[in-house]
């Protein structure tokens, strides 16, 4: 049976300030009304496949859920990793829970966050790819290459072995622009994509014989997994121990048993701000502009605004991005620099490179609206049916006045409803609890007061999600 994995991993760096590490480019909806990771999944409805298995770091796996929980889908895993080893491991521990499900099984690897404008096109691709992986070879997928495109690595293809199908002679490296262009020239080059189709345990007895200590602890960390929630959890120490690779370097540049298919259906890997640019409409003066924005001769830029007004005039070649927190200017030919900013926010211990305003927690999200000395204001939304944790804070108190919906308060040993335009006190000290019985999401505002509202100031003593205390970068 054809099982996707779809790869969840990655920070989107060179997106920021919109990608950030605790919400990256695979959650956001970049191109069109779903998410990156929504719209991959809905890629895969037009194959004969078992429900998707997703692996996903183990900060992120709410955010999966709630996002699979939209679109009305049921994973059949979600595998946690508790910290990124790229994409071998990734797909080992996919390829071990497959294995031991069906010893024929046969894994559609897909990174979460690329655009594929041609579906069609790309079911296609995989039709012709499954009966060579059948036969136990290892196919990656080439996109066929409009540009001498020089932010990508390349795959070089050998003899023919059918219809868009040939033998894998080599991968190279990401070229130069004089390179690339003799590339797409030879026209036996195409784009590296990243995706893979194969036999589970094809790929397992490939990454043995050249990795035998990646698959020795991702077996162990597999043997060792606990399930929790709808979650699987392989053993973290063992999983620790793996080393770390890519699928490229790990397998696919030393097999002798690969083949590429050709793939021309519209692909991006969204990778930076100026690709974003060239898939966007743009107006007749090569705009692109999403938000609320106004333009005054400017040509060829991108224009990005997610809370006020951005207004532009006589700029040319840039690319304008507006959050609640930040905004970056960037020449539109150097964004793939914007990673040298996150570091400096890394550096620096500044959150910007970690947290939106906005935070995404598993029973909805909080946003800051106003922080200063001794008190804060934030918009809390909690899904409908969710529950916060039952906790307590030592520094601080708190004010909710509800705004939409209905809320479920607990207070000490007292639990009451509130209605829209209703409040109430949390008194420091005080054991408390929010939840939404409703259908519609809850919407209120929290107002903090005391000597300290830092986010570790919190004690759970019940919770639904399994989280521990104190927390960190959490709320309530």
């Amino acid at each position: 049976m054809l099982t996707p994995v779809l790869l969840c991993g990655g920070v989107g760096s060179r997106l920021w300030p919109v990608s950030r590490e605790l919400h990256p480019k695979q959650f956001l909806p970049l191109v069109g009304e779903f998410s990156m990771l929504q719209a991959t999944l809905a890629r895969t409805d037009g194959l004969t496949a078992a429900p998707p298995v997703v692996v996903c770091n183990e900060e992120h796996r709410f955010m999966v859920a709630e996002q699979l929980r939209q679109v009305d889908l049921k994973p059949g895993a979600l595998l946690l990793e508790p910290q990124g080893r790229n994409t071998a491991p990734a797909v080992a521990l996919a390829a071990l829970r497959e294995l031991a499900r069906d010893p024929d099984a046969l894994l559609l690897v897909l990174p979460a966050d690329h655009l594929i404008r041609d579906v069609a096109a790309f079911t296609r691709a995989v039709s012709v790819a499954l009966p060579l992986a059948r036969e136990g070879r290892l196919v990656t997928f080439g996109v066929v290459p409009t540009h001498p495109e020089t932010g990508y690595g390349y795959v070089r293809c050998g003899a023919s072995l059918g219809d868009d199908s040939f033998a894998l002679d080599s991968f190279v490296e990401k070229p130069d622009l004089e390179t690339a262009q003799a590339y797409l020239d030879s026209g036996s080059y195409l784009w590296n994509a990243g995706m893979f189709l194969f036999r589970a345990a094809s790929y397992l007895e490939e990454l043995a014989r050249e990795q035998p200590q990646m698959v020795e602890q991702c077996r162990a960390a597999m043997a060792g997994a606990a399930v929790d929630l709808d979650f699987i959890r392989p053993d973290s120490e063992a999983f620790l121990s793996c080393p770390a690779d890519s699928i490229d370097y790990a397998v696919m540049e030393h097999t002798d048993n690969g083949a590429v298919v050709a793939l021309d259906c519209g692909w991006s890997d969204v990778g930076a701000w100026s690709s974003l640019w060239e898939v966007a409409e743009r107006d007749d003066s090569g705009n692109a502009t999403q938000g609320d924005v106004l333009l005054d001769n400017c040509r060829d830029s991108y224009f990005r605004s997610e809370s006020r007004l951005v207004a532009a005039t006589g700029v040319d070649n840039l690319v304008v991005v507006e959050t609640p927190d930040a905004v970056l200017v960037a020449d539109r030919e150097r964004v793939q620099d914007v990673k040298h900013i996150v570091a400096q926010l890394k550096a620096a211990g500044r959150q910007e490179a970690v947290l939106h305003s906005r935070v995404y927690r598993p029973w909805g999200s909080y946003e800051t609206l106003v922080c200063a000395e001794r008190f804060q204001v934030k918009r809390i939304i909690v899904n409908p049916g969710q529950t916060l944790s039952l906790q307590m804070h030592h520094h601080r108190a708190e004010h909710w006045i509800v705004v939409h919906g209905t809320a479920e308060v607990t207070c000490e040993d007292r639990v009451f409803m509130l209605a829209e335009d209703e409040s109430t006190y949390i008194p420091l000290g005080r054991k408390h609890r929010l939840a939404n019985p409703g259908r519609i999401p809850l919407e209120l505002i929290e107002v903090q007061s005391g000597s300290y509202l830092g986010e570790d100031d919190i004690v759970r003593f019940e919770d639904v999600y399994g989280r521990e205390a104190p927390a960190n970068l959490a709320t309530t």
